[in-house]
């Protein structure tokens, strides 16, 4: 028998480690996005490559990583990908660490004495390894984390590097000096500050490995150890990331306010008292010999050291950099970006439920903002004080904001709830139903641990049915095995389901392997080592259930979420790795030799990893696509010259901040995302020179829209005749007393209002003329006076800028809406939007809502549709295009169908069938499949005169829509029926409108095939 010493196994298990890293940084490299991804990515990007500031509450670590990395970027075009590379290069080498803990746990399973190994325990060890490493390799979400440039897969960077160290002191915790590697953890989680929190919650598993191996094993004693973990996390993450700002803005407020010192001069003399008083700490505890406070204080130090890299947020923030989110330039504003207070807050342990009823409103805390030289309050912070009645420990129905998510409460819960009694003012009774305590948990048993966490761990670790997001219903983004008998139980036949759904990229089956190698290894791992099991399940644990308890997330939201729950993942997979031991347990009863471990350990790797590459390479392959930087290259170069773009979320803004700040594309437009614009800081940077692009012409400055002033301003019709705008926005403006009406929010306040709903704005054509707003040809159509009605009763500080903009811009810039602009946000200009693309134009043209919201205008949408937009990506059939990238490829398909529509309106159909020709081309539905927005298409073949393209994609979208009803009715059960009554809707209108195209136009068999199924499902209907 081969006897192995420590050394050939570290030799060996080394070397497999970097052979599985390899492989691993392959993979990544292979498949990464060649540019910006989709949501935050795009920010991240050119927040680390300029180094600007992102959004709260920032990674600024990650952000000097991207820097270092895209240095090395030897032209514009490989920027992003150098940015994405340092995920992809992070994500191998957390599968390298997640390798060697696997291998140091299998370790102390299969070796009695772990000094000396036979070959079968060598070849064990390390195939665990390998088989669990490179399970979570191939793993649905940290694949799709490891290939785009965001900051989860540098964050699990480093929760498996502490993970590892901790194991790496439990070897040598006798040794003298060990303590050195707890230091090194101290530091490592000081530095995930600036990259994502979630690596503390590593802590509890740390103190655990900790306690295990210097204490004697009791219940009291592992209670004691979590507590003591608990606290531990507590302290960092309010004592230090919280606490250190918290004191620093108070050293700041008596340094200036009360000694009249400068800015920034509290903050410094606080620097260099905590400086000496660690160093007078270290030296004390040094020399008195107490070795434990000097470990503690020495870690705090190096946590502090980490977290120092916040600097680098204030230090940016006050150089006024284009992209400078919540302008975080002092102790004040940096608190307020660290607490995310832009996104509110939720209740976690006691609260309100959704239909509380506030009773009283209770003073918060007071928000400073520096102004002359000194801090002045701007806000007093409040919060409401709601009826007892509707409180309850631990709520997790608490969204009012939202109707559709109390729909969904309900939904979720079969909810009856309990009836309470409530007065109005006039003492007037009313019965309202508040959940109960058990319809609560109910929900967090279904939605919150179920929905929103299980089913994304058996994404990993059973199957996937699709990439698109559901909402709890049956046929989209659910979890399958790929076995009928558990999956068609649950969801209906799947053979049976649309082609539509059934062959998409992301439907992958892994028929529970993954899942059931992970329980056998979490079993044996109990049975043979309790110890090193409990520190496994607390990091399971904590990185999973804990972070639902915590994120108490609301029904709908705008994305999954599974991204959060990778270190769940994580410690699964060393589970996966454990149990190629309990295989081999199977196994060796027929033959316990090194050929029978081979054997084990390449049947546990074909049919795990090797499954799971083999599904999911076509889903998480993001070479070559370039959606995402085209679109927002296309939404730019679509403006006309020092334009101002209004933009709304994530997708519609972060893509073009990329485009402009790391590609250079068109830095003459200014991107004004108008969620922002509800702070005063996005205001103060509109107003502020960007590039090319000239500040805001606005009339309100500084002292008219900072924090707490004019949040809000009313819209009274006091007066019944419209009034200009110009009157209007100086109204608004103005600290008269007879400007301000009582506060409906709080009767101690006053608020400003508009006495009017009704605007007008007299224009100039001469100046329309001068400044090219209208083309010459449409000149004949501007309005003398332009003449709207405001849509809603209260303005926040993006409509007042738009007012004001409107009203001090004279038409000198062109002013833009995105079209994925939420309506609420229009302010009733929409009657006067144009259509040149991506966007609309607002100008003194009254619109016709000619085939959408405004008009088509048909010169310019076409030069940008037809000529300068790019489209790459989008035919190539290996491009992967999941369903956000459909949905918004989608925006694409309407605008060439506007345009098409309005070209057969002006009598051009030669040129709409090109149009609708080049939108085939370019977005074949093989590639994204039709919705209910193609209508609009086919109805332009009709109207165009190409009557076989008309019937033959109406035949294409009515086959799609009849197998999404077929499976409806006839395969999904009665309560699946009611969730997917939305989807039944959609493809039933579907079906009537090609009816009544096919009527209009065809009237022949295509007709007859339509009206017989639309009968059908009529019928089904009654």
């Amino acid at each position: 028998m081969t006897i192995f010493g420590f050394n050939s196994f570290r030799k060996y298990n080394n070397i497999a480690g970097w052979i599985v890293f390899a492989i691993a940084a392959l993979v990544y490299l292979l498949t990464i996005e060649p540019t910006a991804s989709f949501w935050d990515c795009g920010e991240f990007i050119a927040s680390g490559y300029k180094l600007e500031v992102g959004h709260p509450p920032g990674a600024p670590f990650f952000m000097l990583m991207v820097r270092f990395f895209t240095m090395f970027a030897p032209n514009t075009e490989l920027i992003p990908v150098f940015a994405n590379a340092l995920s992809a290069l992070s994500s191998a080498f957390t599968i390298l660490f997640l390798f060697w803990s696997i291998t140091h746990l299998a370790r102390k399973m299969v070796c009695n004495d772990i000094r000396e190994f036979t070959l079968t325990q060598l070849i064990l060890i390390v195939s665990a390894g390998a088989v669990g490493a490179l399970a979570y390799t191939f793993s649905d979400t940290f694949w799709f984390s490891a290939v785009e440039g965001e900051v989860y897969a540098t964050s699990s960077l480093f929760t498996a590097l502490v993970f590892w160290a901790i194991l790496k002191w439990e070897d040598v915790a006798d040794e003298p000096y060990s303590n050195r590697w707890l230091i090194l953890i101290a530091f490592l989680m000081g530095i995930s500050i600036g990259v994502h929190l979630l690596n503390l919650l590593a802590i509890p598993a740390i103190v655990l490995v900790y306690y295990f191996k210097k204490y004697t094993y009791s219940f009291r004693g592992v209670a004691l150890a979590l507590a003591i973990s608990g606290v531990m996390l507590l302290a960092v993450m309010y004592g230090v990331i919280h606490g250190v700002v918290v004191f620093a803005s108070k050293f700041e407020l008596l340094f200036v306010n009360g000694f009249g010192l400068p800015l920034m001069s509290g903050v410094l003399f606080y620097s260099a008292l905590i400086i000496a008083l660690i160093i007078l700490g270290l030296r004390y505890t040094y020399r008195r010999g107490k070795v434990v406070l000097n470990t503690i204080l020495l870690g705090l130090t190096v946590i502090l050291i980490g977290y120092s890299s916040y600097a680098v947020i204030v230090v940016r923030s006050s150089a006024n950099p284009p992209m400078d989110q919540n302008s975080p330039d002092n102790m004040f504003s940096l608190l307020y970006y660290l607490n995310r207070e832009q996104y509110g807050d939720r209740p976690l342990l006691y609260g309100p439920s959704f239909n509380a009823q506030p009773i009283d409103k209770k003073d918060g805390s007071v928000t400073y903002a520096p102004k002359n030289g000194r801090y002045e309050v701007v806000r007093k912070g409040s919060s409401y004080i709601y009826d007892s009645k509707f409180e309850m420990p631990f709520p997790r129905m608490y969204s009012s904001n939202d109707q559709q998510h109390i729909n969904a409460y309900k939904a979720w819960t079969n909810f009856k709830g309990k009836p309470v009694t409530v007065y109005d003012q006039n003492r007037q009774a009313q019965t309202l139903y508040v959940p109960t305590f058990g319809e609560n948990l109910k929900f967090f048993v279904r939605y919150q641990l179920g929905y929103m966490y299980l089913r994304y761990f058996m994404w990993n670790f059973a199957g996937r049915q699709n990439d698109i997001q559901g909402h709890g219903d049956a046929m989209k983004g659910n979890w399958i095995s790929g076995i009928p008998l558990i999956d068609d139980s649950r969801l209906g036949p799947q053979d049976k389901m649309p082609a539509q759904l059934k062959n998409n990229k992301a439907n992958n089956k892994y028929y529970l392997l993954p899942l059931l190698l992970g329980l056998a290894g979490l079993v044996v791992h109990y049975y043979r080592r309790k110890h090193e099991f409990w520190v496994v399940a607390a990091l399971f644990v904590l990185t999973g259930i804990a972070i639902v308890v915590y994120l108490n997330q609301t029904p709908y939201q705008p994305r999954e979420r599974d991204y959060a729950y990778a270190g769940s993942f994580y410690a699964f997979s060393i589970w996966i790795g454990l149990g190629v031991l309990a295989v081999y347990e199977l196994v060796r009863k027929l033959k316990d030799h090194p050929s029978t471990a081979i054997a084990t350990a390449s049947l546990c790797t074909l049919l795990v990893p090797g499954l799971m590459a083999s599904e999911n390479w076509d889903d998480h392959d993001r070479s070559n696509c370039y959606i995402p930087a085209d679109f927002g290259y296309n939404m730019l170069v679509g403006c006309k010259p020092n334009s101002i773009l209004f933009t709304y979320g994530d997708n519609d803004t972060f893509p073009l901040w990329y485009n402009q700040e790391v590609e250079g594309v068109r830095t003459d437009v200014r991107v004004a995302n108008l969620s922002y614009l509800r702070g005063e800081w996005y205001v103060d940077q509109m107003t502020r020179k960007a590039y090319e692009s000239e500040p805001f012409p606005l009339m309100m400055n500084y002292n008219h829209y900072y924090s707490g002033k004019r949040d809000v301003v009313l819209v009274y019709d006091r007066i019944k005749e419209p009034i200009s705008l110009v009157q209007a926005v100086n109204f608004m403006l103005s600290d008269e007393p007879e400007a301000e009406l009582q506060s409906p929010f709080d009767a101690s306040e006053r608020i400003n209002y508009i006495p009017s709903s009704k605007l007008y704005h007299p224009i100039s054509k001469e100046q329309i003329e001068k400044t090219q707003t209208v083309s010459a040809d449409k000149l004949s159509r501007v309005v003398d006076t332009m003449r709207w009605a405001l849509n809603k009763r209260m303005i926040m500080k993006d409509g007042q800028v738009i007012l004001d903009l409107l009203a001090s811009n004279n038409w000198n810039r062109p002013i833009y809406f995105g079209t994925t602009v939420n309506s609420d946000t229009y302010n009733g200009l929409d009657a006067y939007f144009q259509l040149e693309g991506l966007m609309y134009r607002v100008a003194p043209v009254q619109s016709l809502k000619q085939w959408g919201v405004g008009n088509v205008n048909t010169s310019e949408l076409y030069d940008n549709i037809m000529q300068k937009y790019r489209f790459r990506s989008i035919s190539n059939p290996s491009v992967y295009i999941d369903e956000n990238k459909a949905r918004i490829v989608s925006n694409y398909r309407n605008i060439f169908a506007r345009l098409a529509n309005a070209l057969v309106d002006e009598g051009k159909p030669d040129s709409a069938i090109t149009v609708l020709n080049r939108c085939m081309e370019l977005i074949p539905h093989q590639s994204v499949p039709f919705n209910y927005f193609a209508v609009s298409l086919i109805e332009g073949y009709y109207r165009a005169g190409d009557m076989a393209k008309a019937v033959e994609y109406s035949g294409i979208i009515f086959n799609q829509s009849v197998e999404h009803l077929n499976y409806i009715f006839i395969h999904a059960n009665q309560q699946q029926q009611q969730w997917l009554y939305n989807d039944l809707q959609i493809n039933m209108a579907i079906l009537q409108e090609l009816y009544k195209l096919a009527e209009k136009y065809e009237k022949g068999e295509h007709l007859r095939q339509v009206g017989t199924e639309f009968e059908r499902f009529i019928s089904m209907l009654q």
